[in-house]
């Protein structure tokens, strides 16, 4: 149902005379899932000009000249996968805290800390990331002493320095049982705290001008939420009890002006209908089915399908090891088909859904005019023994090497490497 509600039209983009001399490359014979009105169209060329796609279309018929050509196969060609939700880039060693930036539980703020002033493009984890297939990632900082853990960040995986595509794309908040703990005990004292938040964003700077902090934020704060509490940046907000949910959807009409989503619910499937009503998108992990904490006793791996049947804008993430493993988000959309969800919808929920969720306009489908975020696979991309051949964003042919590649390619043969054994030391001879 996602992948028929969230289809994407876009105008044209003709090929001229000229555009020969631009970088174009060229795609053949390839069963394209274009996340469009158009489906999977089979034996398709795909035209990749200067980092957009200017032509998808089906049959061997003439290429652009000069274009770099790549033949799929007849194997499976999608948008790039993005990743929804992830820490992918703040933390390298997760029990090292000088390579952890994850969360700041020591410092004066909350809203206006942001996860773009951590964000490392060149950590291991970025290419290891990549090499599943995921081109886009949403990173999201963690909560410290605050509910607010401030602002996350969409950003490329190509390991560039200018990789981050949007710095401010969404302030994150912690309800629930995580919100309650933090905010002094009890859910009404989360809910307490994010009104009176609201009331210090939109009343800035006025009630700021005799002293620094509001009823609930500082000075620096409240100006950093003022975006959101006007509905001009999403609202990223973590819930998985049913309840839970139902105060949000609640709070929605209370506040319509605000744009939110919802991140884990797990027990959603309770209230599908009315999140539908509401137009509230979720972020979930299929594969959470497990009661982990009270809050999740309702949680079932069919939470999926049933959202999806109901109507509602459903992205997938991998949400256990999210600063090292957010690459497994393939792996649970795979979870999800063995689960009710049909292929399309799957498929939709790595890429369209979450392109919609974090209005990323032009990624997320296979379009004349979209992002050129290709990914060319050796199966179907949702088989876990599936892997990428042929990797783009924005056009530019990606590397299929990582940290973990290397080491496996320079200790799985030794014998036969020109590189000699670093651990192993000549010994001289004796006389």
């Amino acid at each position: 149902m996602i992948f028929k509600t969230l289809l994407t039209s876009s105008a044209a983009l003709l090929l001229t005379a000229g555009a020969a001399l631009a970088q174009t490359v060229a795609i053949t014979n390839a069963k394209a899932w274009t996340g469009t009105a158009q489906g999977t169209v089979e034996n398709a060329t795909i035209i990749m000009v200067d980092g957009e796609i200017a032509e998808i279309r089906t049959g061997a018929s003439s290429l652009p000249s000069g274009a770099t050509v790549v033949n799929a196969g007849g194997g499976w060609v999608t948008p790039g996968i993005i990743s929804p939700f992830s820490r992918t880039g703040l933390v390298e060693v997760g029990a090292e805290s000088s390579t952890n930036d994850v969360s700041a539980g020591d410092s004066d703020y909350s809203v206006a800390l942001r996860a773009a002033d951590s964000f490392n493009p060149a950590a291991s984890t970025i290419p290891v990331t990549r090499l599943e297939g995921v081109t886009r990632i949403v990173v999201a900082p963690g909560t410290g002493s605050d509910m607010f853990a401030g602002n996350g960040l969409v950003a490329d995986t190509s390991g560039a320095p200018d990789s981050i595509l949007d710095d401010n794309a969404f302030v994150f908040i912690r309800m629930g049982e995580a919100g309650a703990r933090i905010a002094g005990g009890s859910r009404s004292a989360a809910w307490t705290r994010l009104r009176a938040a609201l009331s210090d964003a939109r009343t800035f700077p006025a009630r700021y001008l005799a002293h620094n902090d509001g009823d609930a934020l500082s000075r620096v704060d409240a100006q950093a939420f003022g975006q959101a509490a006007r509905g001009q940046q999403l609202i990223l907000v973590e819930a998985h009890r049913a309840s839970d949910i139902t105060r949000l959807i609640a709070f929605a009409g209370e506040t319509p002006e605000l744009n939110l989503a919802i991140l884990g619910a797990d027990e959603a499937w309770m209230v599908a209908e009315e999140l539908a009503e509401a137009k509230i998108p979720v972020i979930i992990d299929p594969f959470q089915n497990l009661p982990a904490s009270f809050e999740q006793l309702g949680a079932t791996q069919e939470n999926a399908a049933r959202l999806i049947e109901a109507g509602v804008i459903t992205a997938f993430a991998h949400l256990g090891d999210d600063g090292h493993q957010a690459r497994l988000v393939l792996q649970s959309a795979g979870n999800a088909v063995g689960n009710g969800v049909s292929h399309d919808d799957a498929l939709a929920a790595i890429t369209v859904a979450p392109a919609a969720i974090f209005g990323l306009e032009g990624l997320g489908s296979i379009a004349p005019g979209a992002t050129a975020d290709l990914v060319v696979w050796d199966g179907d991309p949702l088989e876990v023994m599936s892997a990428p051949t042929h990797i783009f964003i924005d056009g530019e042919e990606q590397s299929l090497e990582s940290r973990q590649t290397r080491l496996r390619d320079r200790y799985l043969g030794l014998d036969n490497g020109d590189l000699p054994f670093a651990y192993r030391h000549a010994v001289p001879d004796s006389e």
